[in-house]
């Protein structure tokens, strides 16, 4: 299991200096995640600064692009990695996409595997210098001239893990990519009940026969503290996400497995009223630690192997600044031997 971290940095400097940090942390993943800062520059500017530790978008926001840019950025930062960049790919949500970016939507799950195909055609034409015919319902490219054909990159192509909730974009990545990232609002059983069945049918339809080779990213939403003190603001924290997510009606099947859907509802009348925190007091303890990881360092990492050590290829694992590294070394270690 890859133990891997990622950190909301409000600079692109900020974001490349956690990916160090990362590194020196003992990290084998650091991924870029795309809030306040493009997730490529700050790869770019991470790969100069690191030797050793894998480099991801986190997501990065396919919609919001086209295909043609996304597989030449991925293309040059896996060769300015040298082989260390990871194309993670999400879709975002309706609003975010027509108000925020002005881009279309539509049948984002169709979309995404279009997408993704279209970026490995691209990749495809560089690699072998065969004509550039790509025609889909949504993208199309069909020019690619010597002039801006980097041809094949020394390093291979990048890995694509595409990040899904529903069963249509979850299958999506078992058909087309190379692994899926957990969204951190997710249970054990939703993983278990939901998220694998979806993949195994997207591999399935591309002659796939089971996850072998396929690399699932564990949830990452944990809430850790050795005090008292530091384990409440760690819950308040994470209860915090867990009400923003909860509120979105994309990520209401999840409630809806554990029986929880009206809880979706009251937090998203109580976000359109912008009364975020009275949408934190109605997370109960249940659907806390159902959905987050609580407890010390060592509670955190055994509970970890006891939910995901059997199926996950990758986990998230946040550390809070004041973190002993030399004894989260240690648990790293036990992810990795789990």
């Amino acid at each position: 299991m890859l133990v891997e971290s990622s950190a909301y940095a409000p600079t692109v400097d900020a974001a490349a200096a956690g990916a160090v940090a990362a590194e020196a942390g003992g990290y084998d993943g650091w991924h870029a995640l795309e809030m306040k800062t493009d997730p490529f520059l700050a790869c770019a500017v991470a790969a100069e600064r690191t030797e050793r530790v894998e480099l991801a978008t986190g997501i990065a926001v396919a919609f919001a692009r086209n295909p043609m840019t996304v597989a030449i950025q991925a293309n040059d930062l896996q060769a300015l990695s040298g082989g260390r960049f990871v194309l993670g790919l999400g879709s975002q949500i309706r609003p975010h996409i027509t108000k925020r970016y002005s881009m279309p939507w539509g049948r984002p799950a169709a979309r995404m595997r279009e997408f993704v195909l279209a970026v490995r055609a691209i990749w495809h034409s560089w690699e072998t210098g065969e004509d550039l015919r790509f025609r889909g319902e949504f993208y199309k490219h069909t020019l690619m001239t010597p002039f801006f054909d980097p041809g094949p990159n020394p390093h291979g192509n990048p890995k694509v893990l595409l990040a899904g909730v529903g069963p249509l974009m979850t299958g999506v990545a078992g058909e087309v990519g190379d692994g899926m990232i957990c969204h951190h609002f997710s249970t054990e059983r939703f993983v278990r009940e939901a998220t694998i069945p979806a993949l195994l049918k997207g591999r399935e339809r591309a002659g796939h026969a089971g996850l072998d080779g396929f690399e699932l990213t564990a949830p990452g939403l944990l809430a850790i503290g050795d005090t008292e003190e530091e384990l409440t603001a760690s819950v308040a924290w994470a209860k915090e996400r867990i009400a923003f997510y909860g509120s979105t009606p994309a990520y209401r099947p999840v409630l809806e497995l554990h029986g929880w859907g009206d809880l979706q509802t009251d937090l998203n009348e109580l976000s359109k009223r912008g009364e975020w925190a009275a949408m934190n007091d109605l997370i109960p303890d249940e659907v806390l630690h159902e959905i987050a990881v609580v407890g010390s360092p060592e509670e955190v990492v055994d509970e970890l192997l006891h939910r995901y050590g059997d199926v996950a290829a990758r986990v998230p694992v946040p550390l809070p600044e004041s973190a002993d590294p030399d004894r989260w070394r240690a648990l790293f270690d036990r992810l990795r031997a789990g």
